[in-house]
């Protein structure tokens, strides 16, 4: 079953590319000798936020091509940009949070932000022929 919306099978991709890799990292901590209950929360945390970043910056590009599609540029250059503001302000504020709580280990909860990039140059190599981007 094809979706219409690609944000949701995006999404999908980078949830489980992301719950892999932090499985991973959470491997490596604990044969490292490192793992604790600060570890498993940082990874879990830094992993959701992850992934609502992408899926609400897929939402808001998603609604912004829309807007564009209806002859709204401007509207949708502008909805990307407050977009991203916002999501980096929310996110900033989250991190801040827990590095503050001290109940979080921090590599543990910024790492996670790393293997976005990587899932998604594995998602896009693995991407069958009639699915590629135009």
């Amino acid at each position: 079953m094809k979706s219409k919306n690609p944000v949701y099978s995006e999404t999908l991709m980078i949830a489980i590319g992301e719950v892999i890799c932090v499985a991973i990292m959470l491997g490596l901590f604990a044969l490292a000798g490192h793992f604790d209950r600060k570890v498993l929360l940082g990874g879990i945390v830094g992993g959701v936020l992850v992934i609502a970043n992408f899926f609400l910056m897929a939402v808001g590009t998603s609604l912004a091509a829309d807007r564009a599609e209806a002859q709204n540029v401007k509207g949708g250059m502008t909805l990307i940009q407050v977009s991203r503001l916002l999501r980096s302000v929310g996110l900033f504020a989250v991190l801040a949070v827990c590095a503050i709580s001290k109940q979080f280990n921090l590599w543990a909860l910024v790492l996670p932000f790393l293997f976005q990039w990587p899932v998604l140059a594995l998602g896009e190599f693995f991407r069958k022929s009639g699915e590629r981007k135009s």
